[in-house]
């Protein structure tokens, strides 16, 4: 005798609305539910709040591309807004939470967008305290998987177990690794490029251990908030690359200073202060007490700074 809040929602998610199209009934709803379950299990969310991040939005692709098999238009952002019209015994159980000052009234197509005024979305509490169960989570995610994608299921499981999917071929993509064998993609949307953005500001500090690669200097607190930056060396807006050897670790006073000229690093991986800074150099912080100190480097070299990108940030934005 299955558990009456576990029944409720079981039958729940076995009769999700959703919309016809000419390729059939849409994917959606379903994609986002076992996503939300894939991050829970994963321990990716550990309070019911649920933010629209790079973990998110890359899960739910990577499930699409495993699951669906139709023509139907991958779009994370439809099934986070509209999951709230769906109900279990009448009552919903998905809510979005606008960021102070915003509101969210209708679907916002743009992921950038949704995740500058949405601080989260949340579950029902007796849904949550389900998914936070091993034995409730399985079964409900069988039943998604069995009611709605019967023909493809094997397709998830087996990638998860050897750790294949979306989410590796992106992070092996910015390493600069060989592709992974589930590379589907043939052009790069805005989702695309909001998961590497937000893939790449994770690797590049974590490749430095998270610490400063100028100063050393490492910080973090019992929120899980780092103030290590991971930093383009040449802008993305100018090459799209988010590749980790465009990239280096700073915190963020050193981060402003490097953007704007005032440090660069030379062939050696040493540091170059600008003439131009002006100073106390008596200071303990002075920026110019850093000048031909070496930098911290990641532990392999060919998560090294491009010696490209370095010359060209020696050549087009430091002030010699």
């Amino acid at each position: 005798m299955l558990d009456p809040t576990l029944q409720k929602y079981a039958k729940a998610f076995s009769r999700l609305k959703r919309g016809g199209t000419k390729y059939g009934a849409a994917p959606h709803k379903p994609i986002l539910l076992l996503t939300l379950i894939e991050l829970i299990e994963k321990g990716t969310v550990t309070d019911n709040r649920v933010f629209v991040d790079a973990q998110l939005v890359g899960t739910f692709k990577e499930n699409w591309l495993l699951l669906v098999s139709t023509a139907h238009q991958e779009d994370f952002t439809q099934p986070f807004y509209y999951l709230q019209n769906e109900r279990a015994e009448g009552h919903g159980y998905w809510f979005l939470q606008p960021l102070p000052g915003c509101q969210i009234n209708a679907h916002i197509k743009s992921v950038t967008v949704l995740a500058s005024v949405c601080e989260y979305g949340y579950l029902a509490t007796d849904l949550w305290l389900l998914l936070n169960d091993t034995v409730s989570r399985t079964y409900l995610k069988q039943v998604l998987l069995d009611t709605y994608f019967a023909a493809t299921k094997n397709n998830l499981l087996n990638a998860k177990q050897q750790g294949k999917g979306y989410l590796n071929d992106q992070t092996s993509y910015l390493l600069e690794e060989p592709e992974a064998k589930y590379k589907h993609i043939s052009k790069y949307t805005e989702e695309d490029v909001f998961v590497r953005n937000g893939l790449f500001k994770r690797l590049v500090p974590k490749l430095y251990q998270q610490q400063c690669s100028f100063t050393g200097m490492s910080l973090s607190s019992m929120y899980k908030h780092s103030f290590i930056d991971a930093c383009h060396i040449v802008p993305f807006s100018r090459t799209q690359n988010d590749s980790v050897t465009n990239g280096i670790a700073l915190c963020p006073n050193m981060h402003r200073a490097f953007d704007r000229g005032l440090l660069s690093i030379d062939e050696n991986y040493r540091i170059l202060v600008s003439k131009h800074l002006t100073e106390d150099q008596k200071h303990p912080y002075a920026l110019s007490a850093l000048k031909g100190r070496p930098i911290l480097l990641p532990q392999q070299q060919n998560h090294y700074p491009a010696h490209e990108a370095l010359a060209w940030h020696r050549r087009e934005v430091f002030k010699r």
